[in-house]
């Protein structure tokens, strides 16, 4: 009998162990079949969840007969089940699981238009930066009237403030000057001269698809003003569905913009219209008696036709921008009382023209025109500074786009008219410059792991400068994690009277350019990144590590002239030297998002000693936290951090932190939003007084950080 019990026993326990079966599932991407670690299995009837090791795989064991699901899931992919019946009808002990990568996850689907090749951002030897979607429209609630909020809180760009009582403000990419940055709107160079003053403060972001940035050298591709990089807007154009969007925001320092964007396309035509209307109360936060934020009104129209034929498509424009901005003593702006004041009146007319037609599949030929029509009164107590500049831009290019060579050949021409009007004591900075160029660009894919990009451009100047700009960029992909990029070329600026220093000064006293002893300023760049993306189960990491050098050789300085009181700027016999370091890290959990951004900015100028360059932070860190529930919240909260700079009178200022928060509330049709900007109350006024002299001839200090203060702006959108 007890061997009958032990014979039966052993039975059953070989039956159990024939009803266990073992089975290991490899997870990878589809794209490009690389391994997923870290990616969550979780086995449906008993509730486990398994993590992928390193190679990607989870082993199961101890699986009864039956049907069993297997739900798999990863950061950035959307969710499979795998569905396996046990025992398993063929002989197999591993399974393949090919994840596909979310639509709006997938950032290899985005193109950028600065290099001309319209390659994938994936694919771009060239480092840029995408600001495009959420981001955008995050940065358009904090600040709907201007895209001042989308650039300065980019890591290695900071906002440069001119004028201490009208707001106008430039920007500075890696410390150099803003007018070193060149400013496109969809490949046109609008935004330079006598108007790179008010530029940013003029862009609204309602109807930009996306903002693109390369840092560096740039000049080869749109010529001479890119040596520090340039700034790329894409506008929308129509898509396959209607759009109808509006925007209303309010501030609690008096200020309220009104927008609205539409967008259709009818078969062979299609339409877009952007209009606004921006305006603010004069506002003095700190009660000094001086307007942080001028009074102003400003009105912009926008609308293009898109003619879309089977092998030529062609898009006209045209954009006018006014605009009545004062500044200065509060008295004066609210009552006209006698005072201290700045006025700022402009208007801008801009038409824009563009062809493109298909020779074949690989090749199309490409017209670019624009013209802008740029009129600008600068008014101060006893000095005005009143001048038209008339500018032009033209464009021919042929691109070819093979398996794996992209070619692009064309030449432009770029005319620049200042004529300034009689009304100041100063000697006219009237000029006309012409510039004349021809480029080839190359992006050869000569691996599947190796891409180069190379360029060369020459530009001939009316005033018999040759510019010849080499540039070279290289992308290699270490493996599916890691990309390295690295890039460099030559760059220039022509030399004009519109900097920052001059704005600060309303030109007043200032000489025109002597084109006999004043030559191109010139320079030579470079910077190298990696790029480091992996999961660890439900988290998402990223990490953008970047090194960046510029020496720019013959800047041109503002020099007294000992003849009565007057300026004029020249070559220097020296150098600017700007080095550093970019780091950009994302972490994302769920519906968290983390973005930490820490730049550090090495700008000196080596002229007869060596000197630190003014206004420009050395630290900066950037932190932003974002907590976003599909389609029904987005909260923010934000932290900026600016160490000391040293200003241009020799003395230091402090350093100091902005703080933000932001949220919104969204529903299928609309959205409500509210943003409590610089709720710290940060404010240069807290530091000291900004201005020396009396309130009716005041001497400003530079302006280092914000003056405005803690704002409150709130509002909705529609999407009809």
């Amino acid at each position: 009998m007890k061997y009958l019990l032990t014979g039966f026993a052993l039975c059953i326990f070989a039956y159990a162990a024939q009803a266990q079966h073992s089975v290991t599932i490899s997870i990878i991407n589809a794209e490009d079949k690389a391994v997923l670690q870290g990616a969550t299995l979780t086995w449906k009837q008993t509730g486990k969840s398994f993590i992928a090791d390193s190679a990607g795989k989870v082993n199961l064991s101890s699986i009864p007969d039956g049907t069993h699901t297997f739900l798999i899931s990863h950061i950035g992919f959307g969710e499979k089940s795998l569905q396996l019946k046990f025992p398993l009808e063929t002989a197999v002990s591993a399974i393949t699981v090919e994840m596909s990568a979310h639509e709006e996850e997938e950032e290899e689907e985005v193109i950028v238009s600065a290099t001309r090749t319209s390659r994938t951002i994936a694919n771009q030897p060239t480092r840029i930066e995408v600001i495009s979607g959420e981001e955008l429209e995050e940065k358009g609630n904090m600040k709907p009237g201007d895209i001042r909020m989308v650039l300065n809180e980019s890591t290695g760009i900071q906002s440069q403030q001119t004028s201490a009582t009208s707001y106008n403000a430039g920007i500075r990419i890696q410390g150099l000057d803003g007018r070193y940055t060149q400013i496109l709107k969809d490949g046109y160079p609008l935004y330079a001269g006598f108007s790179g003053g008010l530029s940013i403060l003029q862009i609204a972001p309602l109807d930009l698809k996306q903002v693109e940035v390369i840092k560096g050298s740039s000049s080869t591709l749109y010529g001479g003003g890119a040596i520090a990089g340039l700034v790329n807007l894409v506008s929308k154009t129509p898509g396959a569905e209607p759009e109808l969007n509006f925007l209303a925001n309010g501030t609690s320092g008096g200020g309220l913009d009104l927008s609205g964007f539409y967008s259709e396309r009818y078969s062979k035509i299609g339409l877009t219209v952007f209009g606004s209307r921006n305006s603010n109360a004069a506002f003095d936060p700190a009660d000094i008696g001086f307007t942080a934020i001028p009074k102003f009104e400003r009105y912009a129209i926008n609308p293009r036709l898109f003619i879309y034929g089977q092998k030529t498509t062609a898009d006209i424009g045209l954009s006018y921008i006014t605009e009545d901005r004062l500044g200065g003593d509060m008295d004066y702006v609210k009552n006209n009382t006698p005072g201290f004041y700045e006025r700022n009146n402009t208007d801008r007319i801009t038409g824009q023209f563009g062809i493109t037609h298909r020779l074949n599949e690989q090749a199309t030929l490409q017209l670019k025109s624009s013209y802008t029509h740029f009129d600008r009164t600068i008014a101060i107590p006893a000095y005005t500074f009143d001048a038209l500049q008339k500018s032009s831009f033209t464009e021919f290019t042929w691109n070819r786009k093979g398996e794996n060579v992209d070619w692009v050949i064309g030449a432009n021409m770029i005319t620049d008219v200042l004529n300034e009007r009689p009304g100041n004591p100063d000697p006219a900075r009237s000029y006309s410059l012409n510039t004349y160029g021809i480029f080839v660009q190359n992006a050869w894919s000569v691996t599947e792991k190796f891409t180069l990009e190379t360029g060369l451009r020459g530009d001939y100047l009316n005033s018999e400068d040759f510019e010849l700009l080499p540039r070279l960029s290289a992308m290699v992909r270490v493996s599916p994690k890691i990309t390295v990029r690295a890039g460099g070329g030559f760059g220039y600026k022509a030399p004009t009277v519109f900097t920052e220093e001059a704005e600060r000064n309303q030109f007043q006293y200032i000489l025109p350019i002597d084109i006999n002893r004043t030559r191109n300023e010139r320079s030579v760049g470079g910077n190298a990144d990696i790029n480091y993306r992996t999961n660890f189960g439900e988290f998402g990491f990223s990490l953008n590590h970047l090194f960046f050098y510029t020496r720019l050789n013959r800047p041109l300085v503002l020099v007294n002239t000992g003849s009565g009181g007057m300026m004029q700027f020249e070559n220097s016999t020296g150098y600017l030297e700007t080095k550093g370091m970019e780091t950009n890290l994302k972490l994302t959990w769920h519906d968290l998002k983390l973005f930490v951004g820490y730049t550090y900015t090495d700008a000196n100028t080596q002229f007869n000693a060596k000197h630190w360059l003014p206004l420009t932070a050395r630290h900066r860190l950037n932190n932003v936290l974002m907590y976003e529930v599909e389609e029904k919240w987005k909260l923010g909260l934000e932290a900026y951090y600016y160490s000391k700079q040293r200003l241009n009178d020799g003395s230091v200022g402090r350093s100091y932190w902005i703080t933000g928060f932001m949220a919104e509330r969204i529903w299928e049709k609309f959205s409500l939003f509210i943003n409590f900007e610089n709720f710290s109350d940060t404010r240069q006024t807290k530091f000291g007084p900004i201005y020396s002299g009396t309130r009716q001839q005041p001497v400003f200090q530079d302006i280092y950080a914000p003056v405005d203060g803690f704002v409150v702006n709130g509002g909705i959108k529609l999407k009809l």
